[in-house]
């Protein structure tokens, strides 16, 4: 089975044909097509090929599904003993991505 790792947001993904993935917030529509250039590596099966940062002529084609807020993240600071406790929480927003092909 083919894979492919690129990277999106700061972040690297391994996905595959039909694989259903969260990233970072990207501005395209919901049912709307994206693609991805900045792709590290490919694997068709029978060979690699490793960018040097990137493969060249190598895209990632998916679909967006849907755009939502993922879980809350608290942080807790506190001091012992001085009577000092904040709590602070965030909820990122994110991209549900469905690839479609590999090239």
């Amino acid at each position: 089975m083919a894979y492919a790792v690129f990277k999106t947001g700061g972040k690297q993904y391994r996905v595959q044909a039909g694989d259903t993935i969260d990233v970072e917030k990207l501005s395209a529509d919901v049912d709307s097509e994206v693609s991805f250039d900045e792709v590290l590596l490919v694997n068709d099966g029978s060979s690699t090929k490793v960018g040097a940062p990137v493969v060249d002529g190598a895209t990632v084609k998916a679909k967006v599904v849907d755009q939502f807020r993922g879980k809350k993240v608290i942080a807790f600071k506190f001091k012992r003993r001085q009577g000092y406790h904040k709590t602070k929480g965030s909820r990122r927003h994110m991209t549900k991505l469905e690839i479609t092909s590999i090239g």
